[in-house]
């Protein structure tokens, strides 16, 4: 299997199956071709999210906002999977959630598991300087995949490396004897539903908090306000979120990605 996820929406992903489906038989599966254009955490946030759920696959990631400059292309050994894609941080909070589920949101952690390799490519010979995705990546992640993730290293032009760009979400500050902490919004995703980077269990056994110096209750499911209703719940990654029933946390905050959220009880 060979996964896909990118920000080109249409039709550029076509191009890339194209190029693959032309050097290997793999199945292929879209993850998402519409995150925030040139947004790498949003990004890689996701995919740290979403590819653990996947069987062992070759994963192809293409938010490449350096495409054309001399940043270059990696691929990544996490585990019984791989990734390849730019050298801008995008694949490495999902390479360790794959290598070390139970570190992946450590900020501190060593990178246990994971071998980082460079795709060597001549941007000279490429037919676009403005669609490594096509050009550099798909056929990469085509080779990789044919090789087996456990011995692509002898492929051609792939060598390993260790300097690469590295991209760790922000730690909290948490003081749970006075009762507060700090944190920032790390994504927005399609509902509103405003992604903090403060651990869910600061809720537990709590009916409200403050949210920025506001009340907010706390509860399990949306529905469980009334329509239009605000919220502050435990989202499927585990992480605070600021919501609203049939609406938009974000807006209903007055957050967005970046912001600081400071919640006290």
């Amino acid at each position: 299997m060979i996964t896909l996820a990118s920000d080109f929406g249409t039709p550029y992903p076509a191009a890339m199956k194209g190029v693959i489906l032309g050097r290997t038989d793999a199945r292929l599966v879209d993850v998402a071709h519409d995150f925030p254009r040139q947004d790498v955490r949003s990004a890689a946030f996701w995919l740290r999210e979403v590819l653990p759920y996947f069987p062992p696959a070759v994963h192809l990631v293409v938010v490449d906002p350096g495409v054309g400059t001399d940043r270059a292309a990696l691929a990544v050994r996490a585990g019984d999977h791989a990734l390849v894609g730019p050298d801008n941080g995008v694949l490495l909070p999902a390479a360790r959630a794959l290598a070390s589920p139970a570190v992946a949101g450590d900020a501190s952690a060593p990178d246990a598991g994971i071998e980082v390799f460079e795709v060597e490519y001549d941007d000279a010979e490429t037919e676009s300087s403005t669609f490594h995705g096509r050009d550099v990546f798909a056929p990469a992640a085509a080779d990789v995949h044919e090789a087996g993730t456990g011995s692509f290293e002898s492929l051609d032009r792939i060598a390993p490396v260790d300097d690469y760009a590295d991209l760790r979400f922000p730690a909290p500050d948490l003081d749970r004897d006075s009762g507060a902490a700090v944190g920032e919004v790390l994504v927005v995703d399609g509902f509103g539903n405003a992604v903090t980077n403060l651990p869910g269990d600061l809720l537990a056994g709590r009916d409200a908090v403050r949210v920025n110096g506001e009340h907010a209750p706390v509860a399990r499911a949306y529905a469980a306000l009334a329509p239009s209703e605000r919220l502050v719940t435990v989202g499927s990654h585990g992480n605070v979120e600021l919501a609203v029933n049939r609406g938009r946390g974000d807006e209903a905050f007055g957050v967005s990605v970046g912001d600081g959220v400071r919640v006290t009880w």
